[in-house]
């Protein structure tokens, strides 16, 4: 066997090389028929459309009733947002092949495509009675009403899909999906306990029942759900990275390295399990590791703005400000758009002294992520440090302005307030910051190591407790 797809192998790098040949000289060359079909479905794999499409054109010009070839071709064009002509392609191969169900299934795929979602259900629908294969069938149809925004529906074609099949994992996360946004997920927990009633050993019931209390926050048991489905499928990889994510989120940080290790194991290596392995070894401070880490996954995508980025916060922490410089500027090359990035800048810039292009990464962040509060709290700090608490207050005001209902900016304006003498307006910050979270008031104490500053806050603070 292993000979035989060793031979196959050679036969499709010799027929590449010549039909490469044919497409540069212009020239006409037969082939065999499976030769074209193995020839698309290389292009494909390798993401290229334009070539696969000019594999299925010229073997249609030598075997024009190829039915492989014209689905093969369809769906080219589909992508290619050709639709009309996929449609009118699809049409053509129907005379050929009269009542052929992969015809009309692609038919309903590339409607929804189109965005004719009413036709595409049509058709597809009309197969129902004509397959026994029928839970593809109705994950398209589930398909078809999400991309037109009737989602109830959508639902109720994922049920059905999983109901003949609880191993459909397509119809298991849309359906995941579709309860998030509609805001079912916790009204559909029930759906899914009776999921694994009915299949205790099915780890795609245990992995998504995970996955909705992921999405509601409820780790514990979402770890539980994930950690079962590892059981049941010892190589499920998806798991494992779903429930290092979980360990995170717990602030299990071993748990989750060991996670990320066995997601390693079980499955292609990616820049983005690198970076989470990485994730979880700084939250354990052992920075040196997680730079190796990260430095994989850069190793393995260039353009994973998040490596770089993790590899310059670690330099950071371990006080290499001038080294980490170059891989935080490289993360914001890759992604402009993140308040993370200038912020750490910001920050780094800071530390070496560099205060004008720290102020203008501040800047910058605040118009990135204006909805970010740690931008306001910590650029503050530079202006506190050097006693202008006008400014400090006024940087928080900006924050104020943008997040009217977050807390800590209103504890964090009573601080500056009360060390310019402005005791008045700082009162008024306080107590703004008691109504909203009285419990976030511990962070005052910081600011005023002074026992008697503390006493008298502990006054003020005493009398907005909540009975």
């Amino acid at each position: 066997m292993e000979q035989e797809f060793e031979e196959r192998e050679g036969d499709i790098k010799e027929s590449l090389r010549q039909f490469e040949l044919m497409l540069a000289r212009r020239e006409r060359q037969f082939f065999d028929l499976e030769v074209y079909e193995r020839l698309v479905e290389h292009y494909l794999n390798e993401g290229d459309l334009d070539k696969a499409l000019l594999a299925a054109e010229a073997g249609l010009d030598n075997y024009p009733y190829a039915l492989e070839l014209m689905l093969d071709k369809a769906q080219i064009l589909a992508n290619q947002t050709q639709f009309d002509e996929a449609l009118e392609l699809l049409d053509r191969a129907g005379l050929f092949n009269p009542g052929d169900l992969d015809i009309q299934y692609m038919q309903g795929t590339v409607l929804n495509m189109a965005g004719r979602f009413e036709e595409s259900v049509q058709t597809l629908e009309e197969l129902l009675d004509r397959t026994d294969d029928k839970d593809d069938i109705y994950f398209q149809i589930g398909q078809s009403y999400q991309n037109w925004g009737k989602y109830d529906e959508a639902i109720e074609q994922y049920k059905k899909a999983i109901d003949l099949n609880i191993n459909n994992e397509n119809a298991l996360y849309e359906l995941a999906f579709c309860l998030d946004v509609t805001g079912e997920l916790e009204g559909s927990l029930p759906y899914y306990q009776k999921l694994i009633d009915g299949d205790p050993y099915s780890y795609n019931a245990w992995y998504n029942i995970g996955i909705a209390y992921s999405k509601l926050a409820r780790y514990d048991e979402a770890a539980e759900a994930y950690d079962y489905a590892t059981i049941i499928k010892e190589d499920f990889a998806s798991a494992w990275f779903n429930l290092g994510n979980t360990y995170m989120n717990l602030g299990q940080f071993e748990k989750a390295e060991q996670c990320y290790r066995n997601t390693l194991k079980h499955e292609e290596p990616t820049a983005d399990t690198y970076c989470h392995l990485g994730a979880s070894l700084e939250k354990q401070n052992k920075l040196q590791e997680a730079i190796r880490e990260y430095r994989e996954a850069v190793r393995l995508d260039q353009l994973w703005d998040e490596a770089w980025f993790g590899v310059g916060v670690c330099m950071s922490e371990l006080g290499k400000w001038y080294e980490a410089l170059p891989f935080i500027n490289k993360a914001i090359k890759l992604n402009e758009q993140n308040g993370e990035y200038y912020l750490a800048l910001a920050e780094t810039e800071y530390k070496i002294g560099n205060v004008v292009s720290s102020v203008e990464a501040f800047e910058k962040a605040a118009e990135v992520d204006p909805a970010n509060p740690d931008i306001y709290l910590v650029w503050s700090l530079l202006p506190f440090d050097q006693g202008n608490f006008t400014k400090a207050y006024e940087i928080i005001q900006q924050g104020i302005s943008e997040l009217p209902k977050e807390a800590d900016l209103y504890y964090r304006a009573a601080v500056y307030l009360i060390h310019a003498g402005l005791y008045r307006e700082a009162l008024l910050n306080l107590e703004a910051a008691l109504t909203i979270d009285y419990e976030a008031h511990v962070q005052l104490f910081e600011f005023f190591p002074e026992l008697e500053k503390q006493k008298a806050l502990y006054k003020i603070i005493q009398q907005y407790k909540k009975e």
